[in-house]
């Protein structure tokens, strides 16, 4: 069985990641672009939610009203890029809990390397939605839900932002391989990742790694985890 792609090529969203990956776009832009992107993604990636009918009170009679069901759902962050994106999710989704995947490839091996796993209680119940810009070989998204598969996750989907051909198919790959993944993406045009995309490249991240497990900005086991509620 094949991993579920879903291409969303609205005129908006592909305006704002144009803007996004320019040069000439300043920082405080870029951040902005990519929570607006997220949250657009976020009503995407939620279209298929279950509802349930239940009873309210108007200001003008008593009518049954459709609710999402079901226990809420997690976001998880691939670190750190993820986290542009959890923001503007976040805005859409308040109620969502929140887990974060630390990962880095090893420059000899090329094997994903997991520095940092943290997700809610009783993730094993809850649809699970991983979010990382930028896919290009892959790896670490497939071992991201490689892992949250052993955590228990059985229903995953995977947004990105841009996404090349290789990374999709590994995706497949590791679908095949009994991860039931949705991989959803924006319709771009995408003829290689350059070294200057406002997305970090794979380089990058290796060249980082070391610093990024000591990062201050990472997510620790003695910090509070961002839930923002203390429903289900």
């Amino acid at each position: 069985m094949t991993a579920t792609v879903t291409v969303i090529d609205h005129p908006l969203l592909q305006h704002k990641l144009s803007m996004a990956r320019s040069a000439d776009t300043t920082t405080d832009n870029f951040r902005r672009l990519v929570r607006e992107i997220a949250a657009m993604l976020a009503y995407e990636v939620t279209r298929d939610l279950p509802t349930e009918m239940i009873k309210v009170t108007t200001p003008v009679a008593d009518c049954e009203v459709p609710v999402i069901s079901g226990k809420k759902l997690c976001l998880v962050s691939i670190l750190r890029a993820g986290n542009g994106m959890l923001d503007g999710m976040i805005d859409l989704l308040p109620g969502a809990r929140v887990g974060h995947i630390g990962l880095y490839r090893d420059p000899e091996t090329l094997e994903a390397i997991e520095y940092y796993f943290k997700l809610p209680e009783d993730v094993e119940d809850r649809l699970v939605i991983v979010v990382d810009p930028m896919l290009a070989t892959g790896n670490s998204a497939s071992a991201a839900l490689s892992r949250l598969k052993e955590a228990g996750v059985s229903s995953l989907k995977f947004v990105c932002l841009l996404a090349a051909p290789e990374g999709i198919a590994a995706l497949q790959a590791a679908q095949a391989e009994g991860i039931n993944a949705t991989i959803q993406w924006i319709k771009y045009q995408v003829r290689g990742f350059r070294n200057r995309d406002r997305f970090r490249n794979e380089e990058e991240e290796e060249r980082d790694a070391p610093q990024a497990q000591r990062d201050p900005a990472v997510p620790r086991d003695d910090r509070q985890e961002p839930d923002v509620d203390d429903g289900d």
